[in-house]
This record gives structure tokens, sequence and C-alpha cells, in this order.
């Protein structure tokens, strides 16, 4: 399977997981399975493959943007790196809608922070930050 065919999969593949964190966040199977797992699990293996396939021999590297900018140019390795923030931006969306749900809060002002999490990745996380600390003034991590 071509990268751009990859690419159209994963990118796909995330969908269901965010409209489940958006319009049935209390179905058992959504954090539980679907998003807190099977999705970034299945992104992971992606993500592994693309690595052990494409990494060894590749040109560039991640000390300098130039050095990230020729790693980058490698097709199957953008995609590596797009995997890798198509899993985590939902691993943190699932984080964000589990939290929400133990400190009760609502999920109408949780959707805005779920759906900027999938465009914008830390904007949402930083936004969700903010209407946490403003709800429950605390931004205290500990009793996640």
């Amino acid at each position: 399977m071509t990268p751009e065919a990859l690419f159209s999969l994963a990118s796909s593949a995330v969908l269901p997981g965010w409209l489940l964190l958006v319009f049935l966040p209390r179905w058992k199977w959504t954090t539980r399975l679907v998003t807190g797992v099977l999705l970034p699990g299945l992104l992971g293996l992606l993500y592994v493959y693309l690595i052990a396939t494409r990494w060894v021999g590749s040109e560039g590297g991640f000390s300098s943007l130039a050095d990230v900018k020729r790693l980058f140019d490698e097709p199957a390795l953008l995609l590596a790196g797009w995997v890798h923030y198509l899993a985590f931006d939902l691993f943190v969306g699932t984080w964000e809608l589990r939290d929400a749900q133990k400190l009760a809060l609502p999920h109408l002002l949780v959707v805005p922070c779920l759906v900027l999490t999938f465009l914008f990745g830390p904007i949402g996380l930083l936004l969700y930050f903010g209407m946490r600390g403003l709800l429950r003034k605390r931004l205290l991590l500990e009793d996640v």
C-alpha cells in the first residue's frame, strides 16, 4: 500500500473515534476500548511498521530543524509523523473526556476542546486545561 493510501486510511480511521468522543461520550465502549485502546493501538502498529521498514538508512534526524526536514522528505517517515499525531491527539482527547467525566464537567463545554484537540492538538489541550481550571478552580492533575 502506498504512503498516500495509508495516509487516507489512517486519517479516516480516527474520525469514528472523534465522533464517539463528541456524540456518544458515555457509551461504555467509547473510552474503554475504541478511543482509549483500539484506534491508538492500531495507529501505533502502523507507526511501528513504518519506522521499522523505513528508518534504517534514512537521511536526517532530530538534531536540527534541517535534519527533521530531511527525515520527513521520505514520504513513509512523513506519514509516520502524521500517524504519531493522529494516535496521540486521539489519546489526549480520550483523556480529556475521561477527566471531564470524572470531574462532572459539562460535556458541551468539553466539545470545543475535543474539536480543537482533533484539529490543532496542543491548542485543544490548553483550552481544556483553562476550562478545567476555571470550573474546578485548580489545574493540578494529581487526582487523574
